[in-house]
């Protein structure tokens, strides 16, 4: 089994030629043709859309994890903070007018 690849425009703007997978000396898994319209290459997966690795993609996904549940117990503590100092505010008011020490009388 065999696919052809389609000529097409690197991101230098040379055309590549086209070319069927698998390659001459290359890996005999793979037989689709993958990539976007400027890069192609021959895969073992059809569904594949990097002609590298995704193990990069785990590390930013934990560092996203990471930077957004420190934020999240940032935010979480601040709304705990506000909502504590508006519950004092309110319950340390006096209940009572202060009095000023003027009784008002009619003269």
């Amino acid at each position: 089994m065999s696919t052809e690849c389609s000529s097409y425009l690197n991101a230098d703007k040379v055309l590549v030629s086209g070319f069927s997978c698998p390659r001459a000396g290359g890996d005999a898994r793979a037989v689709f043709c993958c990539g976007f319209q400027d890069v192609k290459y021959c895969c073992d997966d059809p569904h594949s859309f990097f002609p590298y690795e995704h193990s990069y993609m785990w590390w930013l996904s934990v560092g996203a994890l990471v930077g957004l549940s420190i934020a999240a117990v940032v935010l979480f503590a601040f709304i705990i903070t506000v909502c504590v100092l508006c519950y004092l505010f309110i319950n340390t008011k006096p209940r009572s007018k202060l009095d000023t020490g003027l009784s008002l009388q009619m003269a």
